[in-house]
């Protein structure tokens, strides 16, 4: 997918966001400039501070930018009035980490609560909510107030309640931090679900490569309030050109399947590391994940690793995926075996 202007859904340019602190001004956001296609799932990483959480809400004008342009759908958010910004706002549809459901109200309720505000007639509210939240699978737990819900549970309704007012874009920040592995890996199946069958444009906020890695098409590093860098996951994972990309991609602390099956395996090659560098347990410690050690010829000359290693890959191919990235990013030469 090329980066044109005509596929953008979500346009920033010399995006920049300053708060006034009683230290003096902080920059949160410099020089911001990104365009988020139209039916793409976009992710924002980050460590913390980095800027993120300021940039998904200057995307949406919750925080009105300190200087530069958001163009959503072809019109400049910052020149339009108040009435027209907040019926923008209602296209996107904004998704936290602690879900914000209203604690007084059953799960119905809070996913027709946008509605409300919307004036949408309490009759066509009810119906659109129910539809979403059978989408979701929560339609057994309609009368069911927050606080009788799982931490999942909660989070499907607020995907609900996110779409109620049928938005283009779904703006996530953070919306799986909170949650237990195998709940993520749920919540983010239900996001590419929702992206892939209603062609809604999804933004990720995190801090987790793995997040970016299980369901974003394209990235962008956010480091310092400034890009880092911006392309395809695949491209970013297997040759991050930024400190922080090498950083987040060699530090990420991901998913658990321990499975080999008929999977693929790999010849690694030992052509000269310093043999005290312990690779595959680095390896091991940054994936997260086991790998199964068929055949090992490696010998230690002059403080030099020589040889090779026949290692079976987890038969989960994001799994997979990973350490094999690991291992172009860590600059170890290795080789596919048929």
């Amino acid at each position: 997918m090329e980066n044109s202007r005509e596929e953008s859904i979500i346009r920033l340019e010399g995006l920049g966001k300053q708060f006034q602190t009683a230290n003096g001004t902080v920059t949160a956001l410099e020089d911001i400039n990104l365009d988020i296609h139209q039916g793409e799932v976009f992710g924002i990483i980050g460590l913390s501070g980095a800027g993120k959480s300021t940039l998904v809400r200057c995307i949406n004008y919750l925080e009105t930018p300190t200087s530069g342009r958001v163009i959503f759908e072809g019109k400049n958010l910052s020149s339009m009035k108040e009435s027209e910004k907040r019926l923008a706002r209602r296209s996107m549809g904004m998704i936290f980490q602690q879900f914000n459901l209203l604690a007084q109200r059953n799960v119905l309720q809070n996913v027709c609560f946008p509605m409300e505000i919307a004036k949408i007639g309490k009759a066509d509210a009810r119906k659109r909510a129910e539809e979403l939240l059978k989408l979701v699978g929560l339609e057994e737990r309609m009368k069911a107030y927050p606080s009788q819900l799982s931490g999942g549970q909660k989070q499907r309704v607020a995907i609900a309640r996110a779409m109620a007012t049928n938005p283009k874009v779904l703006l996530c920040d953070e919306a799986t931090s909170a949650l237990d592995p195998n709940t993520t890996k749920s919540i983010l199946a239900l996001l590419k679900q929702i992206n892939k069958e209603m062609g809604i444009t999804v933004i990720v906020i995190t801090h987790e490569m793995s997040v970016i890695e299980s369901i974003c098409d394209r990235v962008a590093i956010i480091d310092h309030s400034r890009i880092a860098e911006v392309g395809k996951v695949s491209e970013i994972f297997s040759g991050p050109k930024s400190d922080i990309g090498r950083q987040l991609i060699l530090g990420d602390a991901a998913g658990q399947r321990v499975n080999f099956g008929n999977s693929r395996q790999i010849r690694i090659i030992f052509d000269g590391r310093e043999s005290s560098e312990p690779v595959i347990a680095n390896m091991i410690l940054a994936c997260k994940v086991p790998v199964n050690i068929m055949h090992a010829d490696t010998r230690d000359i002059e403080g030099k690793a020589m040889g090779q290693m026949l290692i079976q890959l987890p038969e989960d191919e994001v799994d997979a995926g990973r350490i094999c990235n690991y291992l172009k990013t860590a600059k170890v030469a290795f080789e596919e075996v048929h």
